[in-house]
């Protein structure tokens, strides 16, 4: 446990991003600046300068150079990460699912951004949710001191021998990325430590010209078969090194964020909001007036999209009323969003008739507000008490 006052610093998320990558001490660093990460890259070239980075910059013309070169880099052993947005993440989609399948346990930093078209640079969550299947660990953060602690329990997740996938650390552009808020750094050697069960582990792949080994070889079918098996079972498995990480991490650090899940006043409520994201702290606000008023309404933070936390959120939704999802996001084939749709297949698999309410929101940098998340709230009344309601409702096109 650290017991010396930690250094505090007021950073934006892309900066305490940077300073998590600072102290994992990765090998190689690959990445292609594109608003709103851009910041991010900027500090670490800063680090570098200082001498404070002794990571290998490797400066790429595009997103899918820059997987690339950490696919070389991580099969060598290295420790590696990157960084995009929007359609850096599109053009880098190739790479993205060879890392996957080729489960090379790559950090990622994505800031969400809108896709084209129409063009906006503007923020939302459609980039990450329309990558979500590519079997990549895909994680979710509220506040800059969550980013930067989740940039720690990424390696630490990523790199374990029986997991090696990539993950993607996700948060809200223009937003949480540019949101300048109170952060603890933790200290060096407690960090090393912390990373030392998974730094140069013996099972990590690598290439060793003594022992040719072929990655990311040709290959059809009972071979590709047992490939994906075992991808979507390290997937599954995750779920229980996420919960076991997160412990440890508050053990050593003093700070935990739920596992795959937070629940927030959820217990004992007849209602509950399901969001994810930095939207999480407006939604928290509401919950608690909505309290003080005498509303039994709560609230569920998605953090991992991938692997979806069914059965946390099954145990958590257990004997409530109505449920009211917002999402940051659309889901263009069921004309909701990513969540309501996850969420409602995981009622579905409870058996339970739960009435569920969709709220669109905060799409092209519109703001999620209070009044928007106390509609959102008033509508899964509604629903909760057996009157009609509109299933999916867009803010502010209401």
């Amino acid at each position: 446990m650290v017991t010396k006052a930690p250094e505090v610093k007021a950073l934006d998320g892309n900066k305490a991003a940077a300073y998590g990558v600072l102290l994992c001490r990765p090998d190689v660093i690959a990445a292609y600046p594109i608003t709103p990460q851009t910041p991010l890259l900027e500090s670490l070239y800063r680090f570098q300068a200082d001498g404070r980075l002794k990571a290998e910059m490797v400066e790429v013309e595009g997103e899918h150079s820059a997987m690339s070169v950490l696919i070389g880099a991580s099969v060598c052993g290295g420790r590696t990460f990157t960084a995009t947005s929007s359609q850096g993440l599109a053009y880098m989609f190739e790479a993205y699912y060879r890392a996957s399948g080729s489960r090379l346990p790559i950090v990622m930093v994505v800031a969400t951004r809108e896709l084209a078209a129409p063009d906006g640079v503007s923020g939302s969550q459609q980039d990450v949710c329309s990558v979500r299947d590519a079997g990549w660990l895909q994680v979710h953060t509220e506040s800059a001191q969550e980013i930067l602690d989740t940039m720690i329990m990424a390696y630490r997740i990523a790199e374990d021998p029986e997991i090696l996938l990539p993950i993607a650390v996700c948060y809200d552009g223009f937003y949480l990325s540019h949101l300048t808020d109170r952060v603890e750094l933790p200290e060096q050697d407690d960090v090393d430590s912390f990373l030392a069960p998974v730094t140069g582990h013996p099972d990590r792949p690598r290439l060793d010209p003594s022992k040719p080994l072929t990655f990311s070889t040709f290959c059809t079918g009972e071979i590709l078969a047992e490939y994906r098996y075992k991808h979507c079972a390290a997937n599954q498995d995750s779920k229980a090194k996420i919960e076991a990480v997160e412990k440890e991490f508050e053990r050593t650090f003093g700070r935990y964020y739920g596992g795959l899940i937070e629940e927030y006043r959820s217990r004992d409520a007849d209602i509950v909001l399901v969001t994810m994201g930095s939207s999480t702290g407006t939604a928290k606000v509401v919950v608690d007036q909505l309290r003080e008023r005498g509303l039994s309404i709560g609230l569920i933070k998605v953090r991992y999209l991938r692997p979806f936390p069914r059965e946390r959120l099954a145990q958590a939704l257990r004997g409530k009323k109505g449920i009211g999802v917002i999402d940051r996001n659309v889901l263009f084939g069921w004309n909701c969003g990513t969540v309501f749709m996850e969420t409602k297949a995981v009622l579905g698999e409870m058996g339970a008739k739960i009435p569920m309410a969709n709220f669109i929101d905060g799409l092209a940098n519109l703001d999620i507000t209070l009044e928007h998340v106390e509609r959102a709230a008033e509508i899964t009344q509604q629903a909760a008490r057996g009157e009609p309601f509109q299933e999916v409702t867009w803010f502010p096109l209401e």
